[in-house]
């Protein structure tokens, strides 16, 4: 992957230039790799030694990352009453595409620097105030030097040694300021600053920094977090200013270089200005369509006024990707290259059907056979997305190689394999049947892609919909069609003893059934799916209700309910049965895409991520917690909202709900989002999966013992709850200390006034009034990015990879709900009809490529429990984060003697896949294991 430096270590060369100054080395180091660093004195001419240098770097200058010494100095040598600090600030230059540096913004920026006399500087701030000014004391501004210099094309690390003279009493820096006088932004990677008695101190970098001739200079805090009331009296006015600063005001359109959090509502959905068919409700700000707040951008409301839906203004889209996120939360540049790189393979996966299908005019898959030849051979390797280069013992693997983007491209596996095949699901490996067995199609609700939506029944199951519209609310299902697959017991029985559960998909669906199947190539039910817990501790399948509408107001549903059979065989398919399984796959993989992944994953994050920033400043112990769960996924949400949930976009086209897809998730989030069911133990036991058991060691007990997701995702949860009650107990010495802390008290307040503004009076919102709420809140808001969204988004194509066993469209109905054609297509080759209900071949390939992307590691992923760089010199955070680590681990552990137990036969079932979505940490790929920090695809 990207060489953060180009490591040396395993080879040992070395040469000079023709100038003492200028030095490139190469060279063994025992037991460790080393980093090239280029030295610049102050002095003679700067094209003299940079030609020179660049012509000994040659090659190895064009791909590897190199590191620039230069050193300058504050205009006061020490004295008796001044010491010295030696500052190293480590940079990169702004990047044109992927890895490679903006040549035309390199010599702009030079040029600035040789003829303008344009600047970078850093100056010192003090914790402490002059006591006879009364203001913070500040060292002098001391210029990078020799900031002009020829690099190679590829993204280069540069470090600049700085020297500053303070008085004695100046102390340890609270926080440096940053001034920019360039015309293009350049990455402060980090500032490290070494006192006078050897001591170093850290600050929060990691930070793009844009010119500040009009906006002022950048402040940086030093890693040293405090409570409001608590702030050193010179960094107090700092301290607010940067949060003014990202607050903005609420005016004009956002720029690429600003750095302002703020809310808007979801008013772009569509370009109706291109086309009107494209008109899409706001998600948010009105009575009907409830959802979190996006970050605003500002831009222009479009001229084209609402058909559909009267009253509401919209936003213009001017072109794909045209969404403002503050440049910190892009993808890093190793992450961006991997990410397109993985894209860019993955496409290449389905150019062989794609293809076929173009000359050959075919649409349809002729066979189940004929799908899983898209996939290579079991242990083939295809070049897929899993990114592992040959091991180099003294080079970490993520720092192999320096141009990401072609390395993974060409050479995901170190050699070059075939490039049109999709790599075998995890699905199919074990042997390629047995996805297609009732007791696999009922485990996944335990342990598959959506684990979150099964439910203890209350029987007869009933909705609560409107009976004028909808008709009798009462189930289909009635006792007659399970009674006699209760193992002897009684429906009461089975009631009583838990033993009895549903995924109900019928209200969330019936509403919107009619619209969706107006639409070209949709055909949907409302599905509910009963499901029983056999003695031996496996889900069964009992019943399938398919539920249309009535077909005018008054009249009763259309309903139909199948149930299993003693005879069914895998060798002898029932097609009308795995179609009725197939609509329940079809809802299920809507409500996983659009409910549980992007409403409550991805778009409540983003709140989240604009509320912290707007009200916790980088000061802040808690913005201190909360900052690696917030990576990268606001420009995933960017990439989102640009290709995949816009009107026309990926699930517009290849899902079965098309333009209804977000109305639903708005909906659904009306109806049955509130913050306290976010976190898992509430969530368990409000869907009857739990009860409460002060003695169990989570608060809760589960009602299927062998539930993976949940006995896994309760090991993490109490890990997590257990670290974050340390260091809420570190930083806040009582229940007081939290009602005192502005920050946070403004932080929660705007959490639900206006991050989740549309559920503002809704219950579900606990009161923040002591440490244990604190805690609570806090293992919430971490959970959701981590760990839910790890279970529900990395297993994508391993479970639904391939597509009759998760297929994204439904184009036909049962045939007795069609027409006298279905009918006859029916009799005449059922498996032929099967295949034209489900996804075509485009929509297939489509879905599987990116599902490919969609559920891959990058090889710079950080994992729960993992933190890179100097984030904290709190000691006993430290501390209690290792202990943090320490428990992480033992749950990988408990999770692995779990797969490896057979009693629990829900965790690999009859495919032989074991559970492991919730398993910490992952080899790069796509691995179906690992919970990141954060939502970073």
């Amino acid at each position: 992957m990207m060489l953060n430096r180009l490591e040396t270590g395993s080879l040992a060369s070395a040469f000079r230039g023709s100038r003492e100054e200028f030095v490139v080395s190469r060279g063994r180091s025992p037991g460790r790799s080393q980093s090239i660093q280029v030295r610049a004195s102050s002095g003679g001419d700067p094209a003299g030694w940079l030609q020179t240098a660049s012509k000994q770097l040659g090659k190895l200058s064009s791909f590897g990352e190199k590191r620039k010494t230069a050193t300058s100095t504050s205009t006061r040598g020490p004295s008796g009453d001044n010491v010295q600090y030696t500052g190293v600030a480590t940079t990169m230059k702004k990047l044109k595409v992927l890895d490679l540096i903006d040549r035309v913004a390199d010599i702009q920026d030079d040029t600035s620097e040789i003829v303008g006399g344009k600047r970078v500087t850093v100056q010192l701030v003090s914790k402490d105030v002059d006591p006879k000014t009364g203001e913070s004391m500040k060292s002098s501004e001391v210029i990078f030097p020799n900031w002009a210099g020829l690099e190679g094309p590829a993204a280069s690390l540069i470090d600049f040694v700085l020297e500053f003279t303070v008085p004695k009493s100046f102390g340890v820096p609270g926080a440096i300021l940053v001034k920019n006088a360039h015309p293009n932004e350049f990455l402060l990677v980090s500032f490290e600053l070494e006192l006078h008695d050897k001591s170093k101190a850290h600050y929060v970098t990691n930070s793009w920094v844009y010119n500040t001739e009009k906006t002022g200079a950048r402040i940086f805090f030093q890693n040293t977090a405090y409570l409001p009331d608590e702030t050193p009296a010179s960094l107090k006015a700092l301290r607010e200013q940067e949060l003014i600063n990202l607050r903005g005001d609420g005016t004009g359109e956002r720029q690429i270089g600003d750095r302002i959090y703020d809310y808007a509502v979801y008013n772009d959905l569509g370009n109706i200005e291109q086309n009107e068919k494209f008109e899409r409700p706001n998600l948010g700000g009105n009575d009907m369509y409830h959802f979190p707040r996006r970050m605003r951008t500002g831009r222009r409301n479009t001229t084209v006024e609402a058909k559909k839906f009267p009253g509401m203004v919209y936003e213009t889209r001017k072109t794909k990707g045209d969404f403002y996120i503050p440049r910190d939360e892009a993808f890093e540049r190793a992450k961006m290259s991997d990410f397109l790189a993985d894209g860019f393979r993955s496409i290449g996966h389905s150019v062989s059907s794609k293809v076929t299908g173009f000359v050959t005019r075919k649409q349809e898959f002729d066979t189940v056979e004929e799908i899983k030849k898209l996939y290579a051979k079991k242990g083939e390797k295809v070049g897929g997305i899993n990114n592992v280069l040959p091991d180099k013992e003294d080079i970490p693997e993520q720092e192999q190689y320096p141009l990401v983007f072609l390395q993974e491209v060409l050479k995901p596996d170190g050699k070059m394999e075939h490039p049109l095949l999709y790599p075998l699901p995890q699905l199919l490996q074990a042997d390629d049947t047995s996805w297609r067995s009732n007791d696999e199609f009922a485990r996944e609700f335990l342990a598959g892609l959506n684990p979150v939506m099964i439910t203890r029944v209350k029987f007869p199951i009933r909705s609560s919909l409107d009976p004028a519209e909808f008709g009798d609310p009462t189930s289909a299902i009635t006792k007659d069609h399970i009674e006699g697959s209760l193992e002897g017991l009684s429906v009461e029985e089975a009631v009583t003893s838990n033993r009895l559960f549903v995924v109900d998909y019928h209200d969330a669906f019936l509403p919107f059934v009619a619209k969706i199947n107006a639409q070209q190539n949709s055909a949907t039910y409302a599905t509910r799916t009963l499901l029983f817990l056999s003695k031996d501790g496996i889900l069964k399948l009992l019943a399938i209700e398919l539920a249309l509408p009535p077909k005018t107001v008054g009249e009763e549903r259309i309903t139909r309910v199948l149930t299993t059979r003693k005879d069914d065989q895998l060798w002898k398919v029932n097609w009308e049965w795995e179609l009725a399984k197939a609509h329940v796959s079809n809802n299920d993989i809507t409500a996983h895409q659009v409910f549980s992944h992007f409403s409550r994953c991805h778009a409540v994050t983003e709140a989240v991520i604009i509320c912290s920033n707007r009200n916790l400043s980088k000061l802040h112990p808690l913005m201190q917690l909360l900052a690696p769960h917030f990576k990268s996924t606001l420009e995933i949400n960017r990439q989102a909202r640009a290709t995949l949930i816009a009107a026309g976009g990926s699930i517009e086209t290849h899902f079965t709900t098309r333009a209804y897809s977000l109305e639903m998730a708005a909906v659904n989030y009306k109806d049955t989002w509130t913050f306290e069911s976010q976190a898992l133990p509430t969530d368990l036991v409000a869907r009857g999966m739990a009860v409460p058991d002060p003695d169990s060691p989570h608060g809760v007990r589960l009602v299927v013992e062998d539930y993976p997701y949940a006995a896994d995702g309760l090991e993490l949860w109490g890990a997590l709850k257990a670290w974050h009650k340390e260091y809420v107990d570190i930083y806040y010495k009582d229940d007081a200390a939290v009602l005192q802390d502005s920050e946070l008290m403004t932080w929660w307040t705007e959490m639900r006034e206006k991050a989740h503004e549309d559920k503002k009076d809704s219950h579900g919102w606990p009161e923040l009034n002591s440490k244990e709420a604190l805690v609570d809140i806090l293992t919430t808001v971490i959970w959701i990015p981590s760990c839910l969204h790890a279970a529900v988004n990395f297993g994508q194509y391993d479970f639904a990879g391939f597509m009759p066993h998760h297929p994204t469209l439904t184009r036909r109905l049962l045939p007795e709900h069609g027409n006298e054609k279905d009918k006859a297509d029916f009799n005449k080759n059922p498996e032929k009809y099967y295949l034209t209900s489900i996804s075509n071949i485009d929509s297939t390939t489509t879905a599987m490529s990116v599902y490919e992307v969609l559920s891959a590691h990058c090889p710079i992923e950080e994992y729960i429990g993992e933190r890179r760089g100097n984030w904290t010199n709190n000691e006993k955070v430290l501390a209690a984060f290792k202990g943090f680590k320490e428990s992480v681990n033992e749950a990988d552990a408990v999770m692995r003697a779990r797969n490896a137990d057979p009693k629990l036969r829900n965790r690999g079932g009859p495919v032989k896949m074991p559970y492991q979505l919730l398993r910490p940490h992952s080899k790069p790929g796509v691995t179906s294991m690992g919970v990141p920090n954060s939502i970073t695809i």
